[in-house]
Parts: C-alpha cells; structure tokens; sequence
C-alpha cells in the first residue's frame, strides 16, 4: 500500500476528464468546468496542448508515454493532499483511457482512499463517434472498438477479439491500427476481415477527426492496405449490411443477414 501521509485536509477532489477528439468545439461543458475550476491538471503532454486555451496560471505535469500508473498515483495523492485536480485524456478517460488506472490503484488501496478526496469522472467524446459523424451513420447497429496496440494486451487475444467481432457480423472500429513499433499489425488485421468479410465491404480511414488536419478516405476490406495509417486514425469497417451511398457510409438501422 502506498503510503501519502497524514496531511489530508478531506476537500481535494479529483476529475477524470475526456477531453473529446481533439477540436474544443467538441470538449463538453462539464469538461470545460472541471478544467477551469482545478488548480493542478496533469495528463500525456500532447493532450495538454488541446486545453491550452484553459490552462492559464494553472499547475501543469506532464508525464511521458508508459508512466500512466505513475500520473494516476500522483493525481490521487495531490487530490488527498486536499487539491483540486483533472486528470486529462483524450477522448473519454474511461475508454482505452486513464480511468482504469486510477481505479485500479484506488481498489488495491482500499476502500479507506476514495473516503478522503471526492472523484468525479466526466465523459468525452471518443474516437469512434468522432470519425462515425464524419462518414455518414456506419455505427447504427451493433459495433465493437478493438484497439491493435499490444502494449497491455497480447496480439494473440486481439487476434481472438477480431475474429469473434467479425464473425459476429459486428462493425469493427479499429484504434491505433499502426505506429513505428507495430507497423505490421494492420496486414494482420486486414487478414482476419478477409476471413469473415466479402473483399468489397466498405472500409473507412479517418485521420485525425474533428482536428484541422483531419482526413476521410473510403476505400474496401481488399484495399485497404494501399491506405497510410498511424496512432491517430480510426478505421471503421463495415458489417455485412453495410454500404457507401451520396458520400457516406451507411449501416441501416434494421438487419437483414446477408445470403
């Protein structure tokens, strides 16, 4: 058990806070509020550029990528020191987020912990939405978010969660498809689609959504591959109902299995 000392004064509070996809315009007003009225907002660096615009004379630590059990003891032990704090991810703190690791933390300290500051997590759009309101209504039915980063879980049991979603005729949104350490990740991916869906069902690229630099590119499970990714572009890949009309990506509301 970690040890804070025994200076709690029992006032400090701790937000965990999804700052949206990126663009303020898509931050909620609860987000906003819990930025504006903590005194300490700690978070990856990159994602304390997208609130510059509400950090002005507040306490700023950032921490690097792979320290976020680290970021989330501190958070704690400055709201139990009697501070108030937002914990800052991208999206929503609660998917593939920093809401697990305080939460984790707090469970191995017991019960006694959360007693001596008050938490409040606060909900943010992610990247799934955020890219679904750029191509049209893909997510309509049934989806899975399946992420292909294998720092927290091995490939082998990504593997498994595709094969499951796609053989489920579920929409597939697909987070961190590709980065310097995995760039292959995606070719096996791509694989799996191939197992369980016809070559042409239309696939969606979205880099960077709702961001000045955002880009949209439709293309197919078969294609999909002569498409650029990185840690910033969600792919959506359609279900077997699934089809591209007028510019948009449509998953009606209604199922018929394909015969």
């Amino acid at each position: 058990m970690t040890e804070f000392g025994s200076n709690a004064s029992g006032e400090g509070k701790l937000w965990l806070v999804g700052t949206g996809p990126g663009d303020p315009a898509h931050m909620t007003a609860r987000a906003e509020q819990a930025i504006c009225a903590s005194e300490v907002i700690i978070g990856y660096g990159n994602y304390l550029e997208h609130i510059s615009h509400l950090t002005s004379g507040k306490r700023l630590m950032t921490f690097p990528m792979g320290k976020e059990r680290e970021r989330a003891i501190e958070a704690v032990r400055l709201s139990i020191e009697g501070q108030q704090v937002a914990l800052v991810s991208g999206g929503d703190a609660g998917i593939y987020g920093m809401a697990s690791h305080v939460f984790e933390f707090l469970a191995e300290e017991g019960a006694d912990a959360l007693s001596e500051f008050e938490l409040e997590a606060v909900p943010g759009v992610t990247a799934a939405t955020a890219a679904a309101a750029l191509i049209g209504s893909p997510l309509s039915q049934d989806f899975a978010v399946v992420s292909l980063s294998d720092r927290f879980v091995p490939w082998a049991q990504i593997e498994r969660r595709l094969d499951a979603v796609l053989g489920a005729d579920m929409v597939l949104v697909i987070y961190e498809p590709s980065s310097r350490h995995r760039p292959g990740h995606i070719e096996k991916a791509r694989d799996v689609i191939l197992r369980h869906r016809a070559p042409a069902t239309p696939v969606a690229v979205v880099r960077e959504a709702s961001r000045p630099d955002q880009s949209v590119i439709f293309t197919t499970a078969a294609e999909m591959l002569e498409v650029s990714f990185d840690m910033r572009t969600t792919v959506i890949v359609g279900n077997s109902t699934t089809s591209v009309a007028a510019g948009f990506m449509i998953t009606p509301r209604s199922y018929l299995a394909a015969e």
